[in-house]
């Protein structure tokens, strides 16, 4: 599966697995879907749910353009109302999300961490951002609308139109990352970390 939900104690874990670099198709966002909906019936649960990555070098780097450009009119359709339903659904869904950022988070990955609640990410050199400028194409999965939402509107449409990348730190100071953490093993541990504080509490 490119995307499974795993548990620590009250806390839930959803995986991003595709290799090499996270990149979705339609398959990949079924799943991840279908990790929410485990987790939203999941009692053991309790109020958080840290989404991480396998890949050392990659949180997402959004879209698979190949597959996107290779698919028919419909299966194009498809793959961007599913990207569209799986982060409503995540926003829609009673739990705290948390996106534990340690490698380059473009594009739709960019756009799956801004549909979380909150977003930790580790210090190091990869990037952040939503470049989809430089292909000629616009943010298509929520990030003309959750970004500027989050940092404002005059800095988000700056960040969109010149498709500018961050570092982790600039981010922060972008106001797209909320905290910051010295490597990645401290980003994970330290979004569990966060989660298991909220699911020790009487719920949210």
């Amino acid at each position: 599966m490119p995307v499974r939900l795993e548990k620590e104690g009250g806390v839930g874990i959803i995986v991003l697995d595709r290799p090499p670099a996270n990149s979705y198709d339609y398959a990949f966002l079924r799943s991840f879907a279908g990790a929410i909906d485990d987790a939203r019936v999941d009692l053991s649960i309790k109020s958080a749910v840290v989404v991480t990555s396998a890949s050392e070098k990659f949180f997402s780097a959004g879209a698979d353009v190949g597959a996107f450009a290779a698919g028919s009119p419909r299966t194009r359709f498809m793959t961007a109302l599913m990207a569209h339903e799986a982060f409503r659904k995540m926003e829609n869904t009673p739990l705290v999300f948390i996106a534990a950022i340690a490698g380059h988070c473009l594009g739709g990955g960019l756009e799956l961490a801004l549909a979380c609640d909150l977003r930790f990410a580790a210090e190091g050199g990869y990037q952040i951002g939503l470049p989809e400028v430089n292909l000629g194409l616009f943010p298509g999965s929520g990030g003309t609308q959750r970004l500027p939402r989050l940092v404002g509107l005059a800095k988000g449409l700056d960040l969109i139109v010149n498709a500018t990348t961050l570092k982790p730190a600039e981010a922060k100071d972008a106001g797209i990352v909320d905290r910051l953490f010295p490597d990645a093993a401290a980003c994970r541990a330290g979004a569990i970390e966060y989660a298991a504080k909220l699911a020790a509490g009487p719920g949210v």
